[in-house]
């Protein structure tokens, strides 16, 4: 399906004015940045590039499309004949699926004809802007859960396309599953999910429903144990399972008294090795919250899908640079109140102190590696993007004291070569925050964990 009317009416009445007015083809530079992170957060997690190639791949004006545009009079005839032979020829760069991000951070740098570039604004932002709130809440839900599993299954509380997207997002940012097997099927996520109420109230009895169960899914399943009284169905799950009982799901109440007390009965049937899985309306603080109780896993849905209060990244995507009648590229900016942007075309670079945590976010104009700073381990080619391998972006990979690139090299010419395995991106996370100080993972309002200077 083509993803090229996934865009906004404006898009188009731009793109016709420009080749009427005679600049379409004129050379421009955007990029996409968030002015601020969202509720006081100490870091953003880049989400969502994966998706947005699979994107622009599909970015074609078949005849569908023209048809529907000429039938609403979108644009004239001239537009639509130059996009019935669009293609994107530019170059993309980014920061790779999995770093972490801050205000001025330009996590995404399109270069090409205007015309060509004005059009993708509002695809890149839709899955960026959805893909990065997900992942960033997502990843302080793991770290609130410490080395506790946390399944994701927010599949029913959100649009099912964005359920797909958020499950592979929160997998990112290092969820063990999901329950959408769209997100299994399409990108690898691993899946989960046994048995819901209604599957216990089918039945005469809970203890006909759970033995159907274990008789389906074998005694390793996970039980929920809370349709009716919780103490009787513990009981009657260990009765019919013996100790080796896999799990019992509590959904409801008090969860960390609820959970002390089910951890008390369980090893008093000898079921020490059985877990306890809880589930309902979490998010990071109430999964912190349950840190100190007998808790071996959490199912997070409702707060991970919406962003746990923060649903959109808040990305932007500006023209920072563009060709003037000489053929000369020039830096542009917005000027507007509260919304001021910055000119030029921007290279960004992660600091790291002499213990090896990152200490700023390096931002410069020139591309130049920023005046006085060392760069040990990153190779002298490898801070331009177009030099970048993917083994130097990774974190990790520079000395203590050194500073190492942040931007790949995504499309080339129109062909796209940064695409990359979901679990590369999830690895990548899982270095650049431990690459962050300890302040970032704390879950109070506060600022970003480490500044952002610019090297105008």
């Amino acid at each position: 399906m083509s993803s090229a009317l996934l865009t906004d009416h404006y898009e188009l009445t731009m793109l016709q004015a420009a080749l009427r007015g005679g600049v379409a083809f004129r050379r421009a530079t955007f990029e996409v940045f968030a002015r601020h992170l969202p509720d006081g957060r100490r870091y953003g997690v880049v989400a969502g590039t994966g998706r947005l190639l699979d994107a622009l791949r599909d970015f074609r004006f078949g005849e569908e499309e023209l048809a529907f545009l000429r039938e609403n009079r979108v644009v004239d005839e001239p537009t639509l004949e130059f996009l019935a032979g669009h293609r994107f020829s530019g170059d993309v760069y980014g920061y790779r699926e999995g770093e972490c991000y801050f205000p001025g951070s330009p996590i995404l740098t399109v270069e090409g004809t205007f015309a060509e570039a004005v059009l993708l604004e509002t695809v890149i932002l839709s899955i960026l802007n959805h893909d990065c709130a997900i992942a960033s809440a997502a990843s302080r839900m793991v770290h609130a859960a410490g080395s506790r599993p946390i399944i994701e299954m927010g599949s029913r509380r959100t649009h099912e396309m964005a359920a797909v997207a958020a499950a592979r997002a929160a997998y990112l940012s290092g969820f063990g599953s999901s329950s959408n097997l769209m997100a299994g099927h399409l990108y690898g996520v691993p899946t989960a999910g046994t048995a819901a109420h209604a599957f216990t109230l089918l039945h005469d009895s809970e203890k006909a429903a759970f033995q159907a169960q274990i008789d389906s899914l074998g005694t390793g399943t996970t039980l929920l144990v809370d349709t009716y009284d919780v103490a009787e169905a513990v009981r009657t799950g260990v009765e019919l399972a013996g100790p080796d009982l896999g799990a019992v799901r509590l959904d409801s109440g008090d969860l960390a008294e609820v959970a002390h007390a089910v951890r008390a009965q369980l090893d008093e049937l000898g079921a020490h090795k059985t877990r306890i899985i809880v589930t309902s309306d979490l998010d990071e603080y109430t999964i912190a919250a349950l840190a100190a109780a007998p808790v071996d896993g959490y199912g997070v849905g409702t707060s991970l899908v919406t962003g746990s209060g923060a649903p959109t990244a808040a990305l932007v995507y500006k023209l920072v640079a563009r060709q003037d009648e000489e053929g000369v590229m020039r830096p542009v900016a917005k000027r507007s109140v509260g919304k001021p942007s910055r000119g030029g075309r921007k290279h960004a670079f992660r600091r790291l102190d002499a213990s090896g945590t990152a200490d700023a976010e390096l931002v410069t104009v020139s591309g130049d590696r920023p005046e006085g700073v060392r760069s040990e381990g990153v190779r002298s080619d490898s801070v331009r993007p177009g030099g970048v391998r993917p083994d130097s972006v990774r974190p990790g990979g520079v000395r203590p004291g050194g500073v190492r690139p942040l931007q790949a090299e995504l499309v080339r010419g129109g062909e796209i070569v940064g695409a990359e395995p979901l679990e590369t991106a999830r690895e990548r996370h899982r270095l650049a925050v431990a690459e962050l100080p300890a302040t970032a993972r704390q879950l109070a309002r506060g600022y970003e964990a480490i500044p952002t200077v610019f090297d105008e």
